[in-house]
């Protein structure tokens, strides 16, 4: 970390490359390096593939070349059926407690 942000008294100099941004506090230092890690990103959500253009869905699902198949077992049916419900269903805190309750065990997370 000491190689992106220097003390310089109460204040901090936050270094991108050749640009230098002074900033005030750690909230800011936060803000500005969440700011500059979405420069040049283009972020997209789909609810489903049937949103996507063609071209996206090859690229990131259809591709023999790039796709990746499991298979899924059931092993408790009742089980997958309740947290499915939870995750899928209308109720938006039941879905909130599971999330936050279940969320440090989340692992390769596609965002």
């Amino acid at each position: 970390m000491e190689d992106y942000i220097e003390r310089n008294g109460t204040r901090f100099n936050l270094l991108f490359g050749d640009e230098t941004i002074v900033v005030n506090n750690l909230y800011e230092v936060i803000h500005k390096i969440d700011q500059a890690s979405r420069k040049d990103v283009d972020i997209q959500r789909y609810k489903g593939l049937g949103e996507m253009n063609p071209e996206q869905l090859w690229e990131s699902t259809m591709n023999p070349e790039t796709r990746i198949l499991y298979k899924v077992r059931i092993e408790d049916g009742i089980e997958a059926d309740k947290v499915f419900t939870i995750l899928m269903g209308p109720e938006v805190e039941a879905r909130r407690e599971f999330i936050e309750t279940n969320a440090i065990e989340a692992k390769n997370l596609d965002i």
